[in-house]
Formats: structure tokens, C-alpha cells, sequence
């Protein structure tokens, strides 16, 4: 039997262990100033760069950022509505760019939600991951490859900011701007991809093919052709002039069933395949047409 003693130490422990955490997170998660209305947060990516909400970066001047030392200012490199994210630059070096932990975290990991939302200093919120989702359409257009659901109150101007484990190490970043003012996060290994891509483009170049389809099943001859169990894919309904699909050869009446290899079955997988930075690459296409496999290479077009 564990006696009360016991008890009390072990919440004391957890208590410490949750303020060092918030106390570790507070080195990089920071205040962004991008709107007239009150600040958000973020957390720094590089010595020189933010990562922040995208719908709480409503002017592309005039930005400024708070690392609880001193204002910096700061300049707009890229944005990605789909995910709702945003790049900053700042004038300075001095920024401590945030360590991931290791792995992703898993429905019923005990987080904490850290924010910057004023000058006042680092503030925090108790999370649970209450749920591990993606791909997913979201309000914003596009599709989420992946992301934590959050069971936590979304505080004002904590979108933008970081979702840390006991130990203070980045699990993803936070934002109410995606599902109806739910708080989601986005876990760091997609934020940090979707980050490099706005540094290096300045926006994400998803993919374009330039087709309507509709999802049908495949026939067992089909499936034999393939010599896969494959049990449905996309029917090529309209096929745009002098598209990516067109050029490469596709056809009004093409079942499409694979991209480099992997088997498309409806049209949020076809959207998954050209969702990351796929733009003006060329990938293998592989269709059923008159029963038979047909692949043709298609240099993707940017959307």
C-alpha cells in the first residue's frame, strides 16, 4: 500500500518536472506581432527563423517578435494556409531553436501547451493527445498529412506556439486556426518539413495533374492484370487540355490505381500523393486502361 507521504512526493516530482518543463520551452517558444488585435506565439525553427500559425500573420510588415529578452524585428519569408503556417525571418541570431523529442507521440501522452501571447512572459496549459489523425481535408483547402487533437482549453494567442512533453522537448506546434477553433497540433517532424520547404521556396509546391475523377471498384480482371488486391481506384472522368495528365498521356476512361508504386484508391489519396512538394517533379502514373496496366510518366504540374 502506498502511503500518503509517498503520494505527495510523487505529485511534488511531477510538479517540478512540469515547471522545468515550461521553463525549457520558454527558450524557444516566443511572442509573434503580426495582427492589430492581440500577439500570438511561436517557436524558433533556426537561430534567424519562427515558426507560427498562418492566420495570426494578417500583415506582411511591420512584424515583430518577443524572445522575452527583446523585440526583434521580423520579415514574412513563406506561408502554407493548408497547414497554417507561417515563416518568419528575424534580424538577429540570438533565437535557441527547439529540440524535437524523440519519436511522435501516441494517443494518451500527457503534454503541455506553452504559449507567448503577450510580453508578460511564457505561459502553459496542461494537454492530452486525445486523438492521432491525418490525412485529413481541413477548412483551409487542403489536405493535413497528419495531427495531434488536443484535449485542452485554446487559449488566446496560443496559436503558434509549442506542444512539449514532461521534458520540455517539441512534439508539435499549436493552432486553433484549423478545425473550427479546436486546438490542434501539428507534429514537429511535418512542421519542421513544411518549414524547410517555406525557407527554401517560400510556399509548398503541391501537386497539379489537371483531372476530375470519381472513385470505382476494380473488376476481378483487373485485380488479376495488377496482380495486386487492389479493391477500388480513380475514374478518369475529364482530363484538362495541355495538362500534366494530358502531356504524359492520361485518358478519359483511365483508372487510375498507383503513383511511384503506391496504390491510389480514392481521391484523398490521390491528394495525399501530390501534397508535398511535388510540384515540377515527374512520377510514375499507373492506370488501367481496357483491362490491361498501362504507366506513363508525368511531370507534375504545381497547384
Amino acid at each position: 500500500m502506498v502511503d500518503s507521504g509517498s503520494r505527495v512526493n510523487a505529485f511534488a516530482d511531477l510538479s517540478e518536472a512540469m515547471a522545468q518543463a515550461v521553463q525549457k520551452a520558454g527558450e524557444f517558444t516566443l511572442m509573434v506581432s503580426a495582427r492589430r488585435r492581440r500577439p500570438a506565439s511561436g517557436v524558433a525553427y533556426a537561430a534567424d527563423l519562427v515558426l507560427t500559425a498562418d492566420h495570426v500573420v494578417e500583415r506582411e510588415e511591420d512584424i515583430h517578435v518577443y524572445n522575452g529578452g527583446e523585440i526583434l524585428k521580423a520579415s514574412l519569408v513563406g506561408r502554407d494556409p493548408v497547414s497554417d503556417l507561417a515563416l518568419l525571418k528575424v534580424d538577429q541570431k540570438v533565437l535557441i531553436p527547439a529540440a524535437h523529442a524523440i519519436g511522435e507521440a501516441g494517443v494518451g501522452t500527457l503534454a503541455l501547451s506553452v504559449g507567448r501571447p503577450d510580453d508578460g512572459g511564457v505561459q502553459a496549459g496542461l494537454a492530452v493527445i486525445s486523438a492521432v489523425g491525418g490525412p485529413v481535408r481541413t477548412m483551409r483547402g487542403g489536405l493535413l498529412r497528419r495531427y495531434y487533437r488536443l484535449d485542452a482549453t485554446p487559449l488566446p494567442g496560443f496559436s503558434g506556439g509549442a506542444l512539449v512533453d514532461p521534458g520540455g522537448d517539441l512534439l508539435g506546434v499549436n493552432t486553433s486556426g484549423l478545425a473550427m477553433g479546436m486546438l490542434l497540433s501539428l507534429p514537429a517532424s511535418l512542421a519542421w518539413d513544411t518549414a524547410a520547404q517555406l525557407e527554401k521556396h517560400g510556399r509548398i509546391k503541391r501537386g497539379y495533374l489537371g483531372v476530375r475523377s470519381q472513385p470505382v471498384e476494380i473488376p476481378a480482371a483487373g485485380k488479376a492484370a495488377l496482380q495486386r488486391d487492389q479493391t477500388s481506384g480513380l475514374l478518369l472522368v475529364s482530363v484538362e487540355d495541355n495538362s500534366p495528365a494530358s502531356q504524359g498521356g492520361l485518358q478519359v476512361g483511365d483508372i487510375l490505381v498507383a503513383i511511384d508504386g503506391e496504390p491510389v484508391n480514392d481521391p484523398d489519396e490521390l491528394m495525399a500523393a501530390l501534397s508535398n512538394d511535388i510540384g515540377g517533379k515527374t512520377m510514375t502514373v499507373q492506370v488501367l486502361r481496357g483491362g490491361q496496366p498501362v504507366t506513363s510518366n508525368v511531370k507534375v504540374g504545381e497547384r
